[in-house]
């Protein structure tokens, strides 16, 4: 197998809600797809999780919210990429929960342990990268 992924551009927005609370069953189901294309002004949901599975229809329990951003372009949003918010890395993109959409996405972030906004100390405005991952 061949890889199929090129060169990308990097994703930008800003915060404009932080959220403050973490959940141990909130139920999350992985979408089975592993990238997302994503429009200019859309408004997307962050949600940490350390949850590692990425099998179609994983269940997501252990979430920390940080918060809702506007993205400024359009883009693909890729398994992998990097997040980073404020200038800190904040984890990788683990998936994609649709149970909102078509009003928002749930941007599922990989990291150690759910945080949530509260406890990375987020402000409303602050910058949003999705890197594309290594």
């Amino acid at each position: 197998m061949t890889d199929e992924n090129g060169a990308k551009r990097t994703v930008h927005g800003a915060l404009v809600k932080v959220l403050l609370h973490r959940r141990e069953e909130r139920g999350m189901a992985l979408e089975p797809h592993a990238s997302r294309c994503v429009r200019e002004g859309e408004v997307h949901e962050l949600v940490t999780t350390d949850h590692t599975e990425t099998a179609p229809g994983a269940r997501i329990d252990r979430v920390g919210f940080l918060g809702f951003a506007e993205l400024h372009n359009a883009g693909v949003i890729d398994r992998g990429d990097e997040v980073w918010i404020g200038g800190r890395l904040v984890g990788t993109v683990h998936g994609f929960d649709a149970c909102h959409f078509p009003n928002h996405y749930n941007i599922l972030i990989a990291a150690p342990a759910p945080v949530s906004g509260g406890d990375l100390a987020l402000a409303p405005e602050l910058p949003v990268v999705f890197r594309p991952g290594s």
